[in-house]
């Protein structure tokens, strides 16, 4: 196998996970979302329930930002293995 096609392998393989890391983050965040209230009217004696929802809104906000940087490298390694794959077409035509 060519150095070239195992580089070209390896960059798409990481593209894959990092995909699928993206996903199941994505899929995590639905999970916590449809636990989240919308709006929630709670005197005194609730003040439990609303203690948890502070803690799935704090978690919602941690989890965005990973989010948005696993979606940042899966959008670099791809437009590097679309780079790579394109300059391998080139260089053998």
């Amino acid at each position: 196998m060519d150095t070239q096609n195992v580089v070209l392998f390896a960059v798409l393989s990481a593209c894959g996970i990092a995909l699928v890391a993206w996903f199941c983050l994505i899929i995590y965040r639905g999970t916590l979302e449809t636990r989240e209230g919308d709006q929630i009217f709670l005197d005194k004696a609730e003040e439990g329930l609303a203690q948890e929802q502070r803690e799935i809104v704090a978690r919602i906000e941690r989890i965005n930002p990973v989010i948005r940087n696993v979606m940042i490298v899966w959008i670099v390694l791809a437009l590097t293995s679309a780079g790579l794959w394109i300059w391998q077409g080139l260089k053998s035509f």
